[in-house]
């Protein structure tokens, strides 16, 4: 039987689509997590607890475990674990990207350089420490712009500028979410980083991919329809396949195929989101991993293979090139947290169900939990999924539904 880690960290919404895509490939699953697991000197060879945040330490442990329970694949759940499962991929010779790669992808200013370097478009930027004075840089950069940390996902942290004004207000709200232990302790001097680049207009999309030996094969690109110009910049609809025109598809595939060349990935699932205007597509981010929180639900593959088990099968060595998503138009809308305060109760689910092609609204938050929304929050009310025979069709069922719930926060 075939054996794969999976990295996962506590807080993240993969883990069971994982666990049950292993569970259909018949495989051996073993779970690598920050905390240790209650049972796990019942069960050996099943878990590892591991420091996601010693590199160098977890990969050790990684190494000699598998000098017991030899491991076939490595699969990063999050962010969190994509450079970690990248590094002990190489030191156990099994595929995967270079670790500087994934690296260089996950620190956002190092990644605008590298761009930069291969003459990708790429938007003026400059980094900036969080020790700076924001009143003294506010004349440095040219507006608007966007405020952003260097290491954090989901958009979290990212904020649009206008003036000086906004930009020293912008400045000092990011500094104090990466002053907060739990960012101090993931990004350590990273943390310390705020990245501004000049804002870029546009439609935005979202490209799945999976790279072997460095060939892009496309699973999907989303369509946002929601214009997202700030000064936040939460997710919330995506809808696939796009509703432009092959030319512009051509244009968001050359971007992202590029982009993964100039930083080096080379093996493995992508996640890149694009801007397009009248100038062509301009990357904005590029993860080594696959699409983040339930989202993956949105995708279906011939004969109902879900986007774990695709990636699962690649890093497995298995032949992937003639899977291809279904033909139906499909959808997800991450709900968003429309103010701070505690969950007290979630009205109008069964009435939110109920609407045509929708396929289900998941609730991720419990009641009585703290809420936080954007751009200080990184997660979400829930899920609202969706599939029919057009974009359209998708699109009006999600908003539908999400009108139908009401959030009763206090």
């Amino acid at each position: 039987m075939l054996r794969v880690l999976f990295l996962i960290p506590t807080q993240t919404y993969r883990a069971g689509l994982f666990l049950d895509a292993a569970q259909k490939l018949n495989l051996e699953a073993v779970v690598g997590s920050d905390q240790r697991q209650t049972l796990e000197a019942f069960t050996p060879g099943k878990s590892l607890a591991l420091n996601f945040y010693n590199l160098e330490q977890a990969k050790q442990k990684i190494v000699a475990f598998c000098k017991t329970y030899p491991i076939d694949a490595i699969i990063p759940v999050d962010d969190d674990t994509a450079v970690l499962a990248a590094t002990a991929s190489q030191a156990l010779s099994l595929p995967g990207n270079p670790p500087e790669s994934v690296q260089i992808a996950r620190e956002k200013h190092r990644l605008r350089e590298q761009l930069a370097r291969a003459g990708l478009p790429t938007p003026k930027f400059q980094l900036f420490s969080t020790a700076d004075n924001p009143k003294d840089l506010s004349g440095l950069v040219d507006f608007p712009c966007v405020l952003k940390p260097v290491f954090l996902s989901a958009s979290r942290g990212v904020i649009r500028a206008n003036d000086s004004k906004e930009f020293v207000a912008a400045f000092k709200r990011i500094t104090r979410l990466l002053n907060e232990p739990e960012i101090v302790k993931r990004g350590r001097t990273l943390a310390k980083k705020i990245l501004v680049e000049s804002y870029i207009p546009g439609d935005e999309f979202v490209l799945e991919g999976m790279l072997t030996h460095e060939k892009l094969k496309v699973l999907a690109i989303f369509d946002k329809p929601d214009p997202l110009e700030g000064p936040f910049f939460e997710e919330t609809i995506y809808v696939t396949p796009s509703r432009f025109p092959q030319q512009v598809q051509a244009t968001i595939i050359d971007c992202v195929d590029q982009a993964a060349k100039a930083i080096g990935l080379r093996h493995g699932p992508i996640h890149a989101e694009i801007r397009v205007n009248k100038r062509g597509s301009w990357l904005i981010e590029l993860a080594a991993r696959s699409i983040g929180g339930l989202c993956s639900r949105s995708l279906r593959f011939d004969g109902g293979i879900s986007l774990e088990e695709l990636t699962l099968r690649h890093a497995l060595g298995m032949n992937i090139d003639s899977i291809q998503r279904e033909k139906l138009a499909s959808g997800v809308m991450m709900i968003p947290i429309p103010k701070a305060g505690i969950l007290k109760k979630v009205r109008g689910i069964a009435e939110a169900l109920a609407v045509p092609n929708i396929e289900d609204v998941r609730i991720t938050i419990a009641l009585e939990q703290k809420l936080v929304p954007w751009p200080e929050g990184n997660r979400y009310l829930g899920f609202i999924f969706a599939r029919g025979e057009t974009f359209e069709e998708v699109e009006r069922a999600i908003r539908k539904s999400y009108h139908r719930l009401n959030f009763v926060i206090e």
